[in-house]
């Protein structure tokens, strides 16, 4: 069959399918990301996760009831089965939590007995379940890997706010709070990345909710999609002060190295609306504890849009502003699928709803025709 087309690598521009969960555009200049037509300005400042995640899932912000009895809902899945914990304790302490993280998932999974049941009413309920026990797996695991003893969920504290109590053992100031739950919503969504792209896939074969997190969770992790966060950390932590910033960047641009946090395939040539609010956050935070990462970040994005004329993308501040929360590095993937759980399962879902195999072809480059020798002739 002769295939006449032109090749996107990288499916770049591709449309692939509808969505009605998140819109990501570029309007008179400027870029845009909406979740169900709302502003990711007016979110972050305005709504919860809690709130956020409701509108991911059900198409509408809830009313003060609704809200009311989702965020109940979810205290009250928080908690972890025995087995999952005896699998948190039994893993090797040097497991990168992501690994960690999508092994419990899949664990969850073979614990349901309905995990195959796709309708609408089941596979909301498994979503629910997955945004509220996502933080308590990560805050589990790193007490266990350092010894020190879980701090059970709190049903008085919000999404954000129980995960650092469960992480670190003492409830954190509203601003903390607050900067974590802005920073989930950030990440809640964002049309097709790669993740949620895979997440798709998955579904769209067939495959139960906790498979295609999974598949999820693991295309996450890799440096170029949820990765990056971590990797922009180590960068900072690497160039130590901000006078060594400029420097830095021109060394790496000289070997033709990667720059993490810079860049990103829709918003090219405007700032990403996420990079706005995640700046301010780390802007606010570095008054508040520790201003050496955002100065030198600040540094290192003047340096690299001067030489390259590239912009910052959504991890490059979210580094700082986990960096100031007190976040150990390799939790920041986690914690960016910790936000993106309610895209990834509203997009699961809506897969299922409308489905069709995905299943696009390639264009052969290989030889074609050969002859096959036996075994015995090839000497």
């Amino acid at each position: 069959m002769k295939m006449n087309v032109e090749i996107k690598e990288g499916l770049e521009g591709i449309i692939a399918c509808k969505t009605s969960i998140s819109r990501v555009d570029i309007e008179d200049g400027k870029a845009v990301l909406e979740y169900r037509g709302y502003n990711i300005h007016d979110l972050a400042r305005y709504s919860t996760y809690e709130e956020t995640a409701y509108l991911l899932l059900f198409g509408e912000l809830p009313t003060k009831k609704e809200l009311k009895a989702f965020e109940e809902e979810l205290k009250d899945l928080r908690d972890l089965p025995a087995q999952i914990i005896g699998l948190l304790t039994h893993l090797p302490p040097f497991t990168h939590p992501m690994v960690v993280l999508r092994t419990a998932i899949s664990y969850l999974g073979s614990m349901d007995k309905e995990k195959h049941f796709m309708d609408y009413e089941h596979s909301i309920q498994k979503a629910k379940s997955l945004i509220a026990k996502i933080p308590t797996i990560i805050a589990y695991f790193h007490r266990i890997r350092t010894g020190q003893n879980l701090v059970h969920p709190n049903p008085d504290l919000g999404h954000a706010e129980n995960f650092l109590y469960m992480l670190k053992g003492e409830v954190p100031d509203r601003i903390e709070a607050r900067a974590l739950d802005v920073d989930l919503i950030l990440h809640a969504d964002h049309e097709l990345n790669a993740s949620t792209f895979a997440a798709r896939i998955a579904a769209s074969t067939l495959a139960d909710m906790y498979a295609c997190v999974v598949a999820a969770t693991g295309t996450l992790m890799g440096p170029l999609h949820g990765g990056a966060a971590q990797k922009v950390i180590e960068m900072l932590r690497e160039i130590a002060v901000p006078w060594r910033a400029e420097e830095y960047v021109l060394k790496k641009l000289e070997r033709k190295e990667r720059i993490m946090g810079f860049g990103h395939r829709i918003y090219r040539n405007v700032m990403d609306p996420r990079t706005i609010e995640l700046r301010n956050l780390a802007k606010k935070l570095a008054k508040m504890k520790d201003s050496k990462w955002f100065e030198i970040a600040e540094e290192v994005a003047k340096a690299v849009y001067k030489h390259k004329g590239l912009l910052p993308n959504v991890d490059f501040y979210s580094a700082c502003v986990y960096a100031c929360l007190g976040i150990p590095d390799d939790l920041f993937i986690p914690i960016f699928a910790m936000g993106r759980i309610a895209g990834w399962t509203a997009h699961i879902i809506e897969q299922y709803v409308n489905n069709r195999l995905i299943r696009p072809r390639a264009l052969y480059i290989g030889e074609k025709g050969k002859k096959y020798i036996p075994l015995r002739e090839r000497g």
